[in-house]
């Protein structure tokens, strides 16, 4: 485990890389060894900073669900982050690109609790029974990193994406709300346009085989910390599209059928 004075210079990095919009190097190629624990005791520390600062929690995120994603950076596991209050958008709204360096967009289902959610024993029934409604969702990814080292070209790994706040930036929430028990969730599919071209498609049970089971998992993961998912939380239960890059003027459409559709401009 990293000490903590380094811990806190690192997260301290990540704070001014997203408050100056700069990248930073990768932390692994100062730290090789850094293993997926350091990662997010940085990303709980960079936390303890923005709430210092007032941000307001409202959320979680959970990444890398996909058995595509996770053999692709050799992980056996989801990771996550959290989601403040400032970082929610209106669907059919206008989002600064400014606030972005290098945004790209997924698609998703947005899980909305009404009952607390914890582990160490939570199943996919809990969290459907503490779920008041589920509902389609964008996520704005974002990095404070170079995704590749300038110097020796070597990609980012996961771990310094988890000490990134998992590469969480912003969200639009939107579409028709529906109980998770009314539906099929694992057959919720969605098409994904940008400009009014097609870019991607998915169906949710590329999300674990259920996009509960990411947020069982999440809640047991957050145990052994003594944290909690809390009513009222907005929990994004993964993508089940490939992250689309994104410019200043795009449109971004994401077309749930039955369930309504969510869209947003970069402006």
């Amino acid at each position: 485990m990293l000490d903590q004075t380094v811990i806190d210079a690192l997260a301290r990095r990540l704070d001014e890389a997203e408050r100056t919009k700069t990248l930073i190097t990768m932390f692994t190629a100062d730290y090789p060894d850094l293993t997926i624990e350091d990662a997010y005791a940085i990303q709980r520390t960079w936390t303890a900073l923005q709430l210092e600062r007032g941000r307001v929690i409202k959320g979680h995120k959970i990444g890398l669900t996909s058995k595509a994603m996770q053999n692709a950076v050799s992980i056996s596991e989801p990771d996550y982050g959290v989601l403040f209050a400032d970082m929610f958008y209106q669907d059919a709204g206008t989002i600064p690109y400014e606030r972005f360096f290098a945004p790209r967009v997924e698609v998703e289902l947005a899980f909305v609790l009404k009952t607390d959610l914890r582990g160490p024993d939570c199943t996919i029934f809990d969290v459907l029974n503490a779920t008041a409604y589920v509902t389609p969702a964008l996520e704005i990814l974002e990095t404070r990193m170079h995704r590749v080292h300038p110097q020796t070209k070597k990609p980012r790994t996961v771990v310094d994406t988890i000490s990134d706040n998992a590469a969480n930036a912003a969200l639009v929430v939107g579409g028709r709300p529906f109980r998770p028990l009314d539906v099929d969730l694992r057959w919720v599919s969605a098409l994904l346009f940008r400009n009014g071209q097609i870019e991607e498609t998915g169906v949710a049970a590329g999300v674990l085989n259920h996009p509960a089971n990411g947020i069982a998992w999440l809640a047991n993961r957050l145990a052994p910390h003594d944290e909690y998912l809390a009513a009222g939380e907005v929990v994004l239960a993964g993508s089940f599209t490939r992250p689309i890059e994104v410019s200043r003027g795009d449109t971004i459409h994401a077309d749930y059928g039955p369930y309504g559709s969510v869209s947003c401009q970069f402006v």
